[in-house]
């Protein structure tokens, strides 16, 4: 080959001498509903992990005019066979492949696939092809229509016609050893040329992927075809703190010669301790040459039973005044009688006195998380707050993947306070800390009183926008956290030098700033501080030694930030000090009928939807019961009497 060949094969080709993974087999348009679409990969060399790398599928449009991205798929925990090659499609495939993806997934094209080496965040959907990070990747249709945009986005301009010879359905795209690509009869888990091992693949299958302690599971293996001789193997479940004290059972299996399936029973021992939730990690030992394993380290999760339940509610059922405020006799004592900037100003002297607060690390957030954030019904889980639902500590993100995990996520984004990266991100501990200032605003980065665990894909959706004019939660949502918004913004405003709340929705690139201002005040009355919330700020003062003081007093905010900025602040009577001490409003949920004890003189009693909107109101004096005539839902009652005020949240069916 002259040089002038071999630099033009190259430019043609730009990735077929250097890539550690290829593209080498693809078939996107199989007989019926696409049931039977794979994509083989390959690498250079045998047993080559592909860790680090995702496969992205970009829509060339039937124009050809597309370069946006419809489907990622995490390579993680893949590892290439002898013959360099693993294999992923859908379940109908056979051989079977090592990672299933939906069938109709792959589209016919003009599309293209590509391997990057990179996160999975960054392709979410309608991501633009680019070649950064790009190891290699195939243009590909099913007519000569030419995805020309994805081509130049690629830097590759060969397009190959699965339809070439009119048998686009039994035919699929396959690399040959040159790195060019030719179009004949599917092939898939082998290399194209038939040359090389042929693998009997086992599959691991369980009975289930979820149980408690004192359950068991069935673990089912099944090749590919018969075994030749009887094929004996074992296994090994052991991940990290789930060890061979968690379960019985036989981690020996035999598959006879003619056979090709086994099974074994794995019994999950209840030891009365609450250890937390588990993961059982099935990893089939070694093998015989000729035998490949599809899939393994298969995770079973299991439960402990021996979980504890706190005497508080969550956000979606709360509770009020089981928890009490653990702040010290004369904390807010500073604050009596003033109004305006000097309040504000005290409340500051308080909550970043630098001779008392405390700054730990990034890395310590996760431990204060995992008990501030705790789910009051079960304490091996916490409390995802914009989803509203529970999910298990165990799940925190420690890989690239945000899908399926839950982290510690800033209310107040990082990049609109200017707090970036500001502590470290080893967990040093509570006893290691450094003194801290108002204009400490690196501080932020760690503050817990601002960071709460998040689901990863709801976060990356918030993004970094205001709350109330641009952002409000996923769909469905009931706005249980929006109070919590507010208080949360409401002390990162005081508590640092430089920050402020602002009206409508300001630009993302503005630091400092953080709207809305009008809704986060209708938040913080229509979603009011329950018994989680307090139970967060007490355990966060442990830490930090500051508390966030508009959940000890939500009414504080109106005289910082609303209606009643320039009037004189003095704290309300605590409820352990007034007649409210012992009202009791039930039952919750309830129908149409609610019953109100503990009042001694006549109160007011007025019922709010979640939007602020007033829906009832009247007066009562004693026992009441009153007949609601109101539609299914979660409602804020307010019951007021000389000076003192109630709040409850109520449920009817």
């Amino acid at each position: 080959m002259t040089k002038r060949l071999h630099l033009w094969v190259c430019l043609l080709l730009p990735f077929c001498f250097y890539s550690q993974v290829v593209i080498n087999e693809v078939d996107a348009d199989t007989p019926g509903l696409d049931v039977q679409e794979f994509i083989e990969l390959k690498s250079e060399s045998p047993y080559f992990s592909l860790d680090g790398y995702i496969l992205v599928f970009f829509n060339g449009g039937s124009t050809g005019t597309g370069t946006l991205s419809y489907y990622t798929i995490n390579l993680a925990g893949l590892v290439t066979d002898g013959n360099g090659i693993v294999l992923l499609g859908n379940s109908q495939v056979n051989p079977a492949p090592s990672r299933l993806f939906p069938q109709n997934t792959v589209q016919n094209g003009p599309d293209a696939i590509a391997i990057y080496q990179d996160i999975i965040d960054t392709f979410p959907i309608d991501t633009p092809a680019t070649t950064t990070n790009l190891i290699d990747a195939l243009i590909y249709g099913n007519s000569n229509t030419q995805a020309t945009a994805l081509q130049t986005a690629l830097n590759i301009f060969v397009q190959t016609n699965e339809n070439v010879n009119g048998q686009i359905t039994t035919q699929s795209i396959q690399r040959k050893n040159d790195g060019t690509y030719e179009v004949k009869t599917p092939t898939p888990r082998t290399n194209n040329d038939g040359s090389g091992i042929v693998y009997n693949g086992i599959e691991v299958i369980t009975s289930t992927s979820l149980l408690n302690e004192g359950e068991s599971v069935t673990i089912s293996f099944e090749t590919d075809t018969p075994v030749a001789e009887t094929l004996n193997f074992t296994l090994n479940l052991n991940n990290g703190t789930f060890t061979t004290a968690d379960f019985t059972g036989n981690l020996s299996v035999t598959i006879p010669m003619g056979s090709s399936s086994a099974s074994t029973q794995i019994q999950v021992t209840n030891d009365g301790i609450n250890d937390g939730d588990e993961e059982m990690n099935i990893v089939v030992g070694s093998l015989p040459e000729g035998y490949i394993t599809l899939n393994n380290s298969v995770k079973v999760r299991v439960l402990d039973i021996n979980f504890q339940v706190a005497d508080w509610g969550t956000p979606l059922t709360p509770t009020f005044g089981n928890v009490n405020s653990t702040a010290p006799a004369g904390y807010y004592d500073s604050l009596e009688g003033l109004s305006g900037a000097s309040l504000k100003q005290a409340v500051q002297d308080i909550i970043a006195n630098p001779s008392v607060v405390r700054a730990h690390s990034y890395g310590d957030v996760v431990e204060i998380l995992n008990n501030a954030d705790q789910n009051p019904a079960n304490n091996n889980q916490v409390w995802l707050m914009y989803v509203e639902r529970p999910q298990t500590k165990i799940d925190y993100q420690t890989g690239s993947s945000i899908v399926g995990f839950w982290n510690r996520e800033h209310i107040w984004p990082q990049s609109r306070g200017g707090f970036s990266g500001g502590t470290s991100s080893f967990a040093d501990g509570i006893d290691i800390w450094l003194p801290t200032n108002a204009d400490d605003i690196l501080t932020g980065h760690s503050d817990a009183h601002h960071i709460r665990a998040e689901d990863g894909q709801e976060n990356s959706s918030r993004g970094n926008r205001d709350y109330g004019s641009d952002y409000n939660g996923p769909a469905g949502n009931t706005g249980t956290w929006k109070g919590d918004v507010a208080r949360s913004l409401f002390y990162m405003a005081v508590r640092y030098n430089g920050l402020n709340l602002v009206n409508g929705n300001p630009p993302d690139n503005i630091n400092g700033q953080m709207g809305d201002l009008a809704s986060l005040l209708t938040w913080n009355s229509t979603d009011p501080s329950d018994d989680f919330e307090m139970n967060r700020n007490n355990y966060i003062y442990t830490w930090q030694m500051n508390r966030n003081p508009f959940i000890d007093y939500p009414e504080l905010a109106n005289y910082i930030f609303g209606e009643n900025f320039g009037d004189q602040w003095f704290a309300p009577l605590s409820v352990a000090e007034n007649n409210f001490s012992e009202v009791k409003v039930y039952p919750i949920p309830t129908q149409n009928e609610i019953n109100i004890s503990g009042i001694d003189n006549e109160a007011n009693v007025t019922i709010f939807s979640l939007e602020g909107v007033q829906v009832y109101q009247t007066k009562i004096n004693g026992f009441t019961q009153l007949r609601l005539n109101l539609a299914s839902g979660m409602y804020l009652m307010n019951i007021e009497s000389d000076k003192q005020k109630l709040t409850k949240k109520i449920i009817i069916k």
